[in-house]
């Protein structure tokens, strides 16, 4: 198809990055000390590159160029922020907080198929102190906050409320400490659909639920959210 894109001159360019700074899309890359564009389909033709090159190597042209494909572009910054963060993780950090995603097939694989209990946790980390606050899984996620002890507690754990969510998990009595802040990021830093919250029905649990609330308080958001309270018998009470 012809369509506007950008063009750049080469010998113009003097290999400064700012363009590709100023590219959110990701299609242009520093190549030898020189700006390339390196994805004609991630261009979009708006040129945010444009102002922000002191050498005025970059102009507007009109020719064949694929369609800008915006679904590739979600894909490959999803891609190399899942990149960022496990880099951040490793870096000085404990190996086993390594950021992974789990994909089950939820049609196919249920106790009745497999003939055994399935996990549903489709993220790694799942603790609260050790989960990133911006993360690839947050976007359009359904969010399940859970006391530790509910998952021993009640028995279907896994198939009545971490099946098709994201789960993040804590104690605010052995943790002793305030998880409002952290979730408010969480919150506030993604695309969060809904907010579970599982709790123990002793009274230190409420530690987690009130840090729950404030976090979707202070997240300006208006989130549909419920919290359902586990006996220590493993019985639903609300």
């Amino acid at each position: 198809m012809i369509r506007k894109i950008i063009h750049i001159d080469e010998e113009k360019c003097t290999g400064c990055g700012l363009c590709a700074d100023a590219c959110h899309e990701g299609a242009i890359e520093m190549v030898d000390g020189k700006a390339k564009l390196v994805r004609e389909d991630f261009c979009d033709g708006f040129g945010d590159c444009l102002p922000n090159c002191p050498a005025g190597a970059i102009t507007f042209e009109e020719r064949e160029a694929p369609e800008y494909d915006e679904n590739a572009v979600k894909k490959a910054k999803e891609e190399k922020k899942m990149e960022e963060i496990k880099h951040e993780h490793h870096e000085g950090g404990c190996p086993g907080s390594k950021m992974m995603r789990f994909e089950h097939n939820e049609q196919a694989e249920t106790p009745v198929t497999t003939g055994k209990p399935v996990s549903r946790l489709g993220q790694w980390p799942c603790q609260i102190k050790l989960v990133p606050t911006e993360a690839p899984f947050f976007d359009g996620a359904k969010l399940l906050i859970a006391a530790d002890c509910t998952a021993y507690a009640y028995a279907n754990m896994h198939e009545d409320f971490m099946k098709g969510k994201v789960t993040i998990i804590g104690c605010p009595k052995l943790d002793a400490v305030d998880y409002s802040e952290k979730l408010t990021e969480i919150i506030k830093n993604n695309d969060i659909k809904s907010v579970t919250i599982v709790r123990m029905e002793v009274p230190c649990c409420g530690g987690l639920q009130r840090a729950a609330e404030i976090a979707l308080r202070n997240s300006g958001k208006f989130i549909p959210w419920q919290v359902v309270t586990i006996s220590r018998d493993g019985q639903i009470l609300d």
